[in-house]
């Protein structure tokens, strides 16, 4: 349990039973405490308190004026009452106004720690059951908002939750769930990629408090169940301004006269498209898109970080709809995503970011993101092309190897012939090989020679030079390494191999 609240005049008894209860087999998060009723009464009317042991006999207001008095309050904590009387009037009459339990003093340890493991049971039990409705409502609530359904039990639960009071809604991307339960306020998660929070209008304020430093919409305030779909649309658009605007927290009738010009400009922008005068800046294509796609693995992409910024540039001074940036930007991921998913890593989370562009903070942060995202991507498809044609340069080199062998040889004579600087060449020819040019190229000579040895009857000095040796004692030197016996011995043991037995 979070809070257990003792209501006793007696110090000593009051501070005896908050020392048992600090040990009971049970975990209290706060436990409070007051010396009389009126001060237990303002406790309970402004905190959530799960247990209360009272005492019956208190100068004031007692234990049963307590425990009655607390019954309209909103949240109505378990009730334990504790008396030096066993007057069984007293018993029933409080387990009438709701009591849990009646305990007699001198109090018991065990008792206590009984008592307290039941409750908290019960809280426990409670708990999950109310948690279990509440998602039920919530999901039902959420098929509302999105035009999906219109229940009338979902209707009756969300007018109890407004106690006659007019409501208003927040959406903002940041979702913060532990003071939901001590404000009573609603809160809805993957509201079209937002969070929603849901709140009477009194209690807008602290919601702004909790929001201070977040990009966040407000809807404007409404009475009915059926302006909940409104509600959401006007506070989701809000959200949008706060976001491109980078301005903490906006009201939907603040934004509202923006949208009317937007919708004035689309308008214009319509009538003048009849004049071939459209902004190709502003409304693209699909096709527009495309090209856009396809220039971002050139050397020409910095037009796409033009394109873009112009773009955000435009929905930031209200020249275009949200709407349209996000089809735009969403069609642009996509075609990237498509066109060059084979060095794209689909771990990244930005991945899935860039398609939902308010789960970011605001328009800078999404702007920064994408187009650090981008520049990496960049990057690598330069990267992997300029691996492909180097990848290309080494298999030509390969092929003038095999045709040159028998020639004066060297690296530098290779990589001048494919246009490849020397030391690029040595790297990248060790990585598509596994082995260095000089080693490549005496494994290659020694198979030459080793063929000719077996199949023809040359002499050795004319197998040393047709296999690109000069020096007939260099080639032997460099055989014998390699093989482990000289030409001659290599040549006999073939000889004797295929030999065919005498019987």
């Amino acid at each position: 349990m979070k809070k257990l609240l003792i209501v006793e005049d007696e110090k000593m008894i009051r501070q005896g039973i908050k020392s048992i209860a600090m040990r009971a087999p049970v975990p209290i998060e706060e436990i409070l405490e007051c010396k009389n009723g009126e001060e237990a009464y303002e406790v309970v009317k402004n905190e959530v308190i799960d247990v209360m042991i009272t005492d019956i006999r208190m100068p004031g207001k007692d234990g049963i004026t307590l425990v009655k008095e607390i019954q309209v309050l909103p949240h109505i904590p378990k009730i334990v009452v504790i008396s030096g009387y066993d007057d069984f009037n007293y018993a029933v009459e409080l387990l009438r106004c709701g009591a849990k339990d009646y305990l007699l003093k001198p109090i018991e340890r065990e008792k206590i720690f009984d008592v307290l493991i039941k409750l908290e049971k019960e809280l426990c039990e409670e708990k999950e059951e109310a948690e279990k409705r509440n998602l039920v409502w919530q999901q039902q609530l959420r098929y509302c908002m999105l035009g999906e359904a219109s229940l009338d039990s979902c209707k009756v639960t969300f007018e109890e939750f407004l106690q006659n009071e007019k409501y208003l809604l927040c959406c903002t991307n940041i979702w913060r769930e532990d003071w939901l339960e001590e404000t009573n306020i609603l809160g809805l998660t993957k509201m079209q990629h937002q969070n929603i929070y849901i709140m009477r209008v009194s209690q807008k304020q602290l919601v702004q408090k909790v929001f201070c430093e977040d990009y966040v919409g407000f809807s404007e305030e409404h009475a009915q169940f059926e302006e909940l779909k409104i509600a959401f649309k006007e506070a989701l658009c809000a959200r949008k301004q706060s976001f491109y605007q980078e301005s903490h927290q906006i009201d939907y009738k603040d934004c509202s006269n923006n949208l009317i010009k937007i919708k004035e400009k689309e308008k214009q922008r319509e009538e003048n498209e009849t004049n071939s005068s459209r902004d190709s800046v502003i409304e693209l294509t699909q096709n527009e898109i495309d090209q856009y796609v396809q220039l971002f693995g050139t050397s020409k992409w910095e037009q796409n970080d033009k394109f873009i910024k112009n773009l955000y540039y435009n929905v930031k001074c209200g020249k275009i709809a949200p709407e349209d940036f996000e089809h735009t930007m969403q069609c642009f991921v996509k075609g990237i995503e498509d066109n060059y998913q084979s060095v794209i890593d689909f771990s990244d989370t930005r991945v899935l970011h860039h398609k939902s562009i308010y789960e970011y903070d605001s328009g800078s942060k999404y702007l920064e993101n994408l187009m650090e995202w981008l520049v990496e991507l960049h990057e690598r498809i330069l990267s992997e092309f300029s691996d492909f044609k180097n990848k290309q340069k080494i298999q030509t080199a390969l092929i003038y190897i095999k045709e040159n062998y028998n020639k004066d040889l060297n690296m530098a004579v290779v990589s001048n012939y494919i246009s490849m600087n020397y030391s690029l060449f040595s790297f990248t020819f060790k990585q598509y090989t596994g082995t260095y040019f000089v080693q490549y190229l005496k494994d290659l000579r020694i198979a030459k020679a080793k063929e000719l040895l077996e199949k023809t009857e040359k002499k050795i000095v004319e197998i040393s030079n047709e296999v690109g040796y000069e020096n007939e004692k260099h080639f032997m030197k460099i055989f014998k390494n390699h093989c482990g016996v000289s030409p001659s011995e290599f040549r006999k043991n073939s000889y004797v191999g295929k030999a065919k037995p005498v019987h």
